[in-house]
């Protein structure tokens, strides 16, 4: 791609390297020369061969031929180089009178821009046939007129030139007259009827002669016209013009009818002899059209529009004749003067309409001005607007090239509205515009651009597979298959997030999907990046990075750690008969898997033996009870709590608690290792291996209490049993067991470990809060009453 860049600049720099050396070069034209009425589509030249280019080179570098007159009379055959007519010529049409008649042209070849000058010389062929301007000339001579006068006659046109125009005049064989042809210096040939002997009016009043005009073609053409020539009586003097010649100037813009000038002629003789009347003499179809002269007055008019670009002077003879038939020449010289008439013209015959955006200098229009006037009138200033990337550039001969001046941006602009306006200098200026439109075709410059950097999805969690969760968007500046966008999945850096499996996007679009059900327990949050690429030529693409949140569903229910409900013996909680209104009895701890609202917890009292002696609290799962103990209460209660979450359902789960009253911790009111294994339900086990290994653990720590309590009664001398136990005042001692919250606990609680002294096993019973001014008195009260429940 490089390389082809490299290769488009070197081209625009010999480009503009050529137009700039033929700006300044002018080589000699090639000439070439053909007959007139040469059949269309006939050979003229190798071009190619004399240009020196190659076989097809011409069509390779879109070779053209532009003809000076704006008429396409030539043919270029780019194939062959061959250069031929397009139509049949006429040298007359072409060029009328002027001789040699040459055709300009101009052959120019882009790719790089050439530009070659042409003539073609139109031969003239004997076609036309002198021709008379009236079948029948009258010439009146006085009797008097002497042998060699001179009478001239209405010269013949002939539209050939050269050889084959007209050559010389004759007249049919007679004894008083013969024909003298006379050059004139304007290059015609006029007829002079020379009288070789006197002439007697009584003996021939009147002769009828032939006048002959002959060419010089091959075979000779000729025309006729018949000659009366009267006899008239004696008029010795002519007419004669007071100035001769006349000259004038008249504007070409003139008006129809405007008097040019008036003539003026005097003859001395009197009556009829001394009348004098005035006519155009010998003149041309084009000055008859053009001219008219009052018989009477001598005052000539315009008849016909002045064209200074097609005619700039005329020579006008005028004839004044008397009565008498005598005559005086003069001659007018009307000379047309330039005025700013004709606005300058514009031909575009090379224009690129679209041009990549990125592409470096470049051609686009190639194209010729001109101005028909003369002088400051013909003289052009060529111009475009100032605020465009344009420039233009004078080449060879009024040709211009019209180039970018930098590479373009079609997102900034894709379409020029470029006005070339050309001015002559005439007063007043002309001027004339001509519009064209250059289009910026897109080249993939632009990278998609994402609507944001970065994006936030949420979904909840136990969605439907396929579910759209979001989208993505990104836009592209160019247009075409360079602005359509293709969104993709990127690899993640994180190998445990198995995007595959977990989202889709829509490659046309951007939706993005979830592929299955997500769990907020088990992924509450992923990112991943998401690509844009476009579809140019080489791609462009860009990133963002997309983070997904799953939300929480209250799909889990609260889940019950402490006390564990399972098939073992249900934990038995044992109350003092003494304890107080408040005091806490066990605490439920559970934890629930979802988050925020779905996980508070609160507890309830579902269902008791007794209503209202124990309650729940609702935040944190303590069970207290509500009033004081009396004998009457049962010594069994079986209490069902309901723990449920805030979630939406509400998600609940129970437990169920037995507690059994007591008057004390000793031995004989603990229930019977046989009547709790009756009573409760076969113990799994796992449960069973939990107790083992709590037990076995905690033995030697047990055992360290009870030596550190054994030495403390001692020295209280209070203790009256091996089996009995108290609490010790003031700081915890070390055989309390600090047990931190769990779960939903809130707050940290000390139990105390209490032993059967005289137990075979020392099976380890309960664990019992302890609050200690109440505990002291508590067991103060159970030693006391021990003895006499003994008794």
């Amino acid at each position: 791609m490089e390389t082809l860049e490299r290769i488009q600049q070197n081209r625009q720099v010999i480009t503009f390297i050529l137009i700039l050396f033929l700006s300044q070069a002018h080589p000699a034209p090639i000439r070439y020369s053909v007959l007139e009425e040469t059949e269309s589509v006939s050979f003229i030249a190798h071009l190619s061969t004399d240009l020196g280019l190659g076989i097809g080179e011409l069509a390779a570098r879109s070779a053209q031929v532009v003809c000076d007159d704006d008429k396409q009379r030539l043919l270029l055959d780019r194939q062959t180089g061959d250069l031929l007519l397009r139509e049949k010529l006429d040298r007359e049409d072409i060029c009328g009178p002027v001789e040699p008649c040459v055709l300009h042209f101009q052959v120019f070849l882009e790719t790089p821009v050439q530009f070659f000058e042409g003539e073609l010389l139109i031969q003239d062929i004997n076609d036309h046939s002198p021709v008379f301007p009236n079948r029948e000339m009258l010439l009146k001579i006085p009797e008097n007129s002497q042998p060699g006068t001179v009478f001239p006659l209405k010269l013949a046109q002939d539209l050939d030139v050269g050889s084959n125009g007209l050559q010389k005049y004759t007249i049919s064989p007679n004894s008083h007259f013969h024909v003298v042809t006379r050059n004139h210096s304007e290059g015609n040939k006029y007829p002079d009827l020379v009288q070789d002997k006197a002439l007697d009016r009584e003996e021939q009043p009147e002769f009828s002669l032939t006048l002959m005009a002959l060419d010089g073609g091959s075979p000779p053409r000729s025309g006729t016209s018949m000659l009366r020539i009267l006899i008239m009586d004696v008029n010795d003097n002519a007419p004669e013009f007071v100035h001769t010649p006349y000259e004038v100037q008249v504007l070409e813009n003139i008006p129809l009818d405007s008097p040019i000038l008036t003539v003026l002629a005097r003859d001395v003789d009197a009556g009829n002899f001394g009348t004098v009347s005035y006519g155009l003499f010998q003149a041309s179809e084009e000055i008859k059209q053009t001219f008219s002269i009052n018989e009477v007055t001598g005052e000539i008019r315009l008849t016909k529009k002045l064209d200074f670009e097609q005619i700039k002077s005329y020579h006008v003879e005028i004839e004044a004749t008397d009565g008498g038939g005598l005559s005086g020449k003069g001659t007018v010289a009307i000379e047309v003067v330039d005025v700013n008439d004709n606005a300058p013209e514009i031909t575009i015959p090379s224009l690129t309409c679209s041009i990549p955006e990125n592409a470096p200098e470049t051609v686009v229009s190639i194209f010729r001005i001109r101005d028909r006037d003369s002088g400051d009138n013909g003289r052009m200033v060529c111009s475009i607007p100032g605020n465009l990337p344009f420039i233009l550039k004078p080449t060879l001969k009024n040709f211009y090239t019209l180039v970018t001046e930098s590479p373009l941006d079609r997102e900034s602009r894709a379409e020029y509205n470029i006005t070339i306006t050309v001015t002559d200098m005439g007063t007043p200026r002309l001027k004339t515009e001509h519009n064209i439109t250059v289009l910026v075709s897109d080249v993939n410059d632009n990278a998609p651009a994402f609507t944001q950097t970065s994006y936030t999805l949420s979904v909840r969690e136990n969605n439907s597979p396929a579910l759209h969760i979001g989208s993505v968007r990104a836009t592209d500046r160019d247009e075409g298959a360079n602005a359509q966008v293709t969104y993709s999945l990127l690899p993640t850096l994180d190998a445990h997030v198995p995007l595959a499996s977990l989202v889709s996007i829509n490659p046309d679009n951007g939706h993005l999907f979830a592929l299955r059900s997500l769990d907020y327990e088990a992924l509450r949050a992923f990112e991943f990046r998401v690509g844009a690429a476009d579809r140019g030529s080489p791609a462009l693409s860009s990133q963002a990075l997309v983070r997904v949140l799953v939300a929480d569903d209250n799909d889990n229910a609260p889940f019950v750690l402490y006390p564990l409900q399972n098939a073992s013996a249900p934990c038995t909680e044992l109350v003092p008969r003494a304890a107080e209104a408040g005091y806490l009895v066990t605490k439920v701890v559970a934890v629930d898997g979802d988050s925020g609202q779905n996980a508070w917890l609160s507890y309830q009292l579902l269902k008791a033996t007794e209503p209202g002696l124990f309650g729940v609290w609702a935040h944190n799962g303590e069970v207290r009870t509500a009033r004081l103990l009396s004998e009457r209460d049962a010594a069994k209660h079986r209490l069902l709590v309901l723990v449920k979450d805030n979630g939406e359902p509400p998600l609940s789960a129970s437990v169920t608690l037995h507690v059994l009253l007591v008057d004390g911790f000793s031995q004989p009111y603990l229930p019977a290792p046989e009547a709790e294994a009756a009573d409760a339900a076969p113990a799994a086990p796992l449960t069973v291996y939990l107790v083992v290994a709590l037990a076995s653990v905690s033995s030697l720590f047990v055992l360290s209490v009870l030596v550190f309590v054994a030495v403390w009664l001692c020295r209280r001398g209070g203790a009256a049993s091996v089996g009995r136990c108290s609490v010790p005042e003031g700081p915890f001692p070390g055989h309390l067991v600090d047990v931190s919250g769990t779960g939903t606990l809130s707050q940290s609680y000390q139990y105390e470990v209490c032993l059967t002294g005289d137990h075979e096993t020392g099976e380890f019973k309960f664990l019992k809060p302890v609050f200690p001014k109440l505990l002291v008195q508590n067991t103060e009260r159970e030693i006391k009453r021990k003895p006499q429940l003994q008794e």
